[in-house]
């Protein structure tokens, strides 16, 4: 199965009270950390709805 490496460019501050947990539940802390995700439907939804603030890789 392929990961996702999703590494956050935006800062989570002033955005939506969900949006911010979706970037907590994800592991991302600060500007410019990373984290790996197993590539799945429900990670996909996630990203999906914070995708201006993050940058995804397919890492195999």
């Amino acid at each position: 199965m392929a990961q996702l490496k999703v590494t956050l460019i935006h800062s989570a501050a002033h955005r939506l009270p969900k949006q911010r947990k979706i970037v907590e539940a994800l592991g991302l802390h600060r500007v410019n950390s990373t984290v790996m995700q197993p590539d799945n439907e429900a990670t996909r939804g996630a990203l999906f709805q914070i995708a201006h603030l993050i940058k995804v890789e397919e890492v195999k």
